[in-house]
């Protein structure tokens, strides 16, 4: 019984991480076709209409009031970082980056979530944590200077602030999430009802309203709606659920980014830089050091 749950949790997590290696694809090629609000808008509407359907077809619609009950301040605040804030900016980011180097800092963010877990959460600092995040924002330096370190030269600064902001505000979004206790599929819908109508008023108020998307645009939204912001959370959280121990599948994840540069390779046309390799085995090292390493620190 205990393999047949493990073999089910690996497919279910191999599944999830697959098809997170495609969505840095997903965005550079949709936002060919899209602004960075607009794929935003049609995106978050694909997932919030996914996780109002499923809860209609699991009879559980009654939960979402009873959770905006419970609590009503914390859904708002979490709904205007994810989708609305945290997807804008991170948009942004692959709208002025090449997909690997836009994708290779946001996996920084898990570091940047156990230092921020200190005054947050209140929990002590540790060496590794320290160390984990040295590791992590030299290989982010890699990137913004492609390698050029000493010249201190940016080739897009902006483009990594977005990416380095999104990272802060996915660490914040997961922080303020452990302080409600509650399902997360009606807090899913929640969020994104808040984000979606949020990002409404903001493209018809401060933008010229929503593109209408052509045929290849409205696909890559639905995609990454689907993929992204959607189906593969569903699918990861199923297999957390079924694994007998966390890092059964949890290590799965480092898959992810050396899968995701061979699509970008492929689908997007970027040529693989040498420095967003080196970059990404710091960000992936300083993951590792992060978490233990092997040993306590």
């Amino acid at each position: 019984m205990r393999n047949s749950r493990q073999r089910e949790a690996i497919f279910y997590a191999l599944a999830a991480v697959g098809l997170w290696s495609t969505v840095a694809s997903a965005f550079k090629i949709s936002l060919r076709y899209l602004s960075p609000e607009s794929l935003l808008f049609y995106a978050a509407l694909s997932s919030l209409t996914l996780f109002g359907w499923l809860l209609w077809r699991q009879g559980r619609l009654a939960e979402v009031w009873e959770h905006f009950r419970r609590y009503p301040g914390r859904i708002l605040l979490l709904g205007t970082i994810n989708p609305f804030i945290y997807y804008l900016t991170l948009f942004h980011a692959y709208d002025l980056l090449p997909a690997q180097e836009a994708q290779a800092i946001n996996y920084s963010w898990g570091v940047l979530l156990a230092l921020l877990s200190v005054p947050i959460l209140g929990q002590k600092l540790r060496r590794r944590d320290l160390l984990g995040g040295l590791f992590c924002y030299t290989g982010v330096l890699v990137i913004a200077t492609r390698g050029d370190l000493l010249s201190l030269h940016f080739h897009s600064l902006s483009g990594v602030l977005y990416a380095l902001a999104s990272t802060l505000l996915w660490a914040l979004y997961w922080l303020y999430n452990t302080r409600i206790k509650a399902e997360p599929l009606p807090l899913l819908f929640l969020n994104f009802l808040v984000g979606t109508l949020l990002l409404s008023f903001y493209l018809f108020v401060f933008k010229e309203g929503v593109e209408f998307p052509g045929p290849a645009g409205l696909t890559g939204a639905l995609y990454v709606g689907l993929f992204e912001m959607g189906i593969t959370f569903l699918l990861w959280l199923k297999a957390l659920k079924l694994a007998p121990r966390t890092a059964t599948v949890s290590n799965l994840i480092y898959l992810s980014p050396f899968l995701s540069m061979i699509l970008i390779h492929l689908l997007v046309g970027e040529p693989i830089y040498t420095s967003t390799m080196v970059a990404l085995a710091l960000i992936l090292g300083g993951l590792w050091v992060q978490q233990g390493g092997g040993k306590n620190a």
